[in-house]
């Protein structure tokens, strides 16, 4: 780090970029191209929830299994993360950014073209696999823009999963409810197909790469762990939690994701580096994602179904979906306006307080939700109040990710923190919906959630915003050091001080503050802002 004594200004210093593309207008429309990705790949993932309680008709088969057709994109993406990370560090974040968007129009394609389950499963789990993309395009925009563009930037890309995913909801019950099922998909096939090549024209090659060889065992071992995990999670309620298949799931689980950690430990080039991953910075960061991805999702479970509910059960609203959607929408849409306050936030006081803030803006929308659930426009200013709070916890994560981690690790620590996000969400909704499938009342020959498991469902909520807040004021504040103490690892580890180019002309790069992104070095060699595992080990 850089105290601000070096170049004797007040406040944090803004943090370094790569420069990589240093033209105003081409950072613009990296940034624009990544964004818009990111929001594209956020809507797919909602793409089958207003037709979720029709699909058994349409496919001709049970509901349970057609809530398959959510499970399989669920568990490909959240194996897809890390991995693709991994690859995107070792072979070019760019080029594994453009396979992820291939599978997603596979897997379009195939749901486009089929109208039975197994074939639509399988192009859903295609559809996971380039769920990456948000992950990767955060990586890419730090090693190519510029420092004063680079917080903005990641704060846009990292609140594009929830822009996405509230506007999803209303898009894709308009088209349901007018149009055939497919054209859902056809229109996600075209969609993907505008980011592919607006990718492949306007965002180059990152020139930051990561050492060493990929993990097989590990990914083999990671994607095992987490597929049983996921899968016990998710379904656990359908199959009953103490079923010998939900039990056998977490053991495994268990068993295997701690033989993947020893196996990560051991062997010189990790799929996930844990030694990195278990600082403080990052493992706090990464155990708050988790909270707040649960903490997200449960809004996203209780508002929908508080509004459709027949006004005849007395707590209902009556909404259709598509009424439903509309008034979810400007949830996204606060997001969106969020994201520029939440990038400057994090440029003059740090990650940590983006991160602080957004937790606490959360707790607060849980809390006003207990006096504003009587109607819709009430049940908007939850949602908004709610989505401010996400636009700028989310905003934090990758710049709290990105301070901690190599350069040429970026990309596998974003895959990782994006899949504790996951994670969360995964036990939201089996949380969540234990919650409310036990809290019921009588309608009809049916039974309802009740509104006092609307009320508790909210309560945690609200205790899972709080706890992330409460972990957040935990993770470490970098000190500057002073002036004339800052040393920089140079490619083939030679330190000197800052602003000393290296013996092979690379000009060393400084992790600035705590607030600050480290940056990289822009020519074509493997860099980092910290000694090498090595280096870090002996010493």
């Amino acid at each position: 780090m850089v105290s601000n004594e070096v170049s004797g200004r007040s406040g944090p210093v803004p943090p370094k970029g790569s420069g990589v593309a240093e033209d105003p207008s081409r950072a613009n429309a990296i940034v624009a191209v990544l964004a818009v990705s990111g929001v594209i790949v956020a809507l797919m993932q909602t793409l089958m929830v207003p037709l979720l309680p029709v699909m058994p008709r349409l496919l001709g088969t049970s509901a349970a299994d057609a809530s398959w057709t959510i499970t399989a994109t669920l568990l490909t993406g959240a194996i897809a993360n890390p991995v693709y990370g991994r690859l995107g560090d070792l072979f070019g974040k760019r080029r594994m950014l453009l396979v992820s968007g291939y599978f997603l129009a596979g897997g379009s394609l195939i749901c486009a073209l089929s109208s039975s389950l197994v074939p639509v499963i399988a192009g859903r789990a295609l559809q996971g696999l380039g769920l990456a993309i948000i992950p990767l395009g955060i990586s890419i925009m730090r090693d190519l823009l510029p420092a004063k563009r680079l917080i903005p930037a990641m704060a846009l890309m990292s609140s594009s999963l929830g822009i996405g995913g509230a506007l999803g909801l209303p898009i894709a019950a308009i088209v349901a409810q007018n149009f055939d099922w497919h054209v859902l998909f056809w229109g996600s096939l075209v969609a993907t197909a505008l980011i592919i090549t607006l990718v492949a024209v306007v965002v180059p090659e990152s020139p930051v790469r990561g050492e060493g060889s990929f993990d097989v065992p590990g990914a083999v071992a990671l994607s095992a762990g987490l597929a049983a995990l996921l899968l016990a999670v998710s379904k656990g309620s359908a199959w009953g939690w103490s079923s010998a298949t939900t039990l056998g799931l977490f053991g495994g689980a268990v068993i295997v994701l701690l033989a993947w950690g020893w196996w990560e430990t051991r062997i010189p080039a990790p799929l996930v580096d844990l030694r990195t991953s278990s600082k403080r910075p990052v493992l706090l960061t990464n155990i708050a994602s988790m909270v707040l991805g649960f903490a997200m999702y449960a809004m996203s479970l209780i508002v929908p179904q508080l509004l459709q509910l027949p006004k005849e059960t007395g707590h209902g609203l009556g909404q259709s979906l598509i009424a439903t959607g509309l008034w979810m929408a400007p949830g996204g849409l606060v997001m969106m306006v969020a994201s520029p306050f939440a990038g400057r936030l994090i440029a003059a006081r740090g990650p940590k307080v983006s991160l602080v803030t957004g937790a606490g803006i959360m707790t607060a929308g849980y809390v006003m939700a207990q006096g504003l659930m009587s109607t819709p426009w009430g049940l908007l200013i939850v949602s908004a109040v709610i989505s401010l709070g996400v636009g700028f916890a989310y905003a934090a994560m990758p710049a709290l990710i990105m301070s901690s981690v190599p350069a040429s690790e970026g990309a596998a620590a974003n895959g990782l923190n994006t899949l504790m996000r996951s994670i969360g969400t995964s036990t939201a909704s089996a949380v969540i919906g234990v919650v409310l499938a036990n809290m019921t009342v009588a309608f009809g020959s049916s039974a309802v959630p009740s509104l006092t498991g609307m009320r508790v469902g909210f309560v945690i909520g609200a205790g899972a915003a709080l706890a992330a807040c409460l972990l957040a004021l935990t993770i470490p504040v970098r000190r500057p050091q002073a002036a004339g103490a800052v040393e920089a690892t140079g490619p083939v580890g030679v330190t000197g001080p800052v602003g000393v180019t290296g013996p092979v002309g690379v000009t060393a790069a400084v992790a600035t503050t705590e607030n600050a992104v480290p940056s990289q070095r822009r020519v074509g060699v493997s860099a980092t802002t910290e000694p090498s595992r090595a280096a870090a080990a002996s010493s």
